[in-house]
């Protein structure tokens, strides 16, 4: 196979990218101010560290939270078109979600989903 074209069109999206990088710097403004590498947050001043740490369980809660809300997004789109995919469409909606649940019953015999 004669992959010339693909050489070409990531060597001119290479070239792009660096292009509009370039152009960014050299027409950044730049001023340079203390306070721009402080912690913000909601405008009251910090007092103490501003990094702090936190339990692991927060980020897996709201990872796991993610994931089934992106997962029922491809539902909605599946629910959509359900009447021109016939049978076919419906065995791949329910693999989908045995997956899903396989999924959901491993973060639960984990223990992913416990609030401790």
């Amino acid at each position: 196979m004669n992959f010339t074209l693909l050489v070409v069109v990531i060597l001119i999206a290479i070239g792009l990218v660096a292009l509009a990088i370039g152009i960014a710097k050299a027409i950044a403004p730049r001023s340079y101010n203390p306070q721009k590498g402080e912690a913000y947050e909601c405008g009251i001043p910090t007092r103490g560290k501003s990094w702090m740490q936190f339990k692991v369980g927060y980020y897996l809660f709201a990872i796991l939270f993610l994931m089934f809300d992106v997962e029922t997004v491809f539902l909605f789109a599946w629910a959509v078109v359900v009447q021109d995919l016939g049978l076919y469409g419906l065995a791949s909606v329910l693999f989908f979600i045995i997956i899903l649940a396989l999924g959901l019953a491993y973060a639960w015999k984990k223990g992913a989903l416990e609030w401790k």
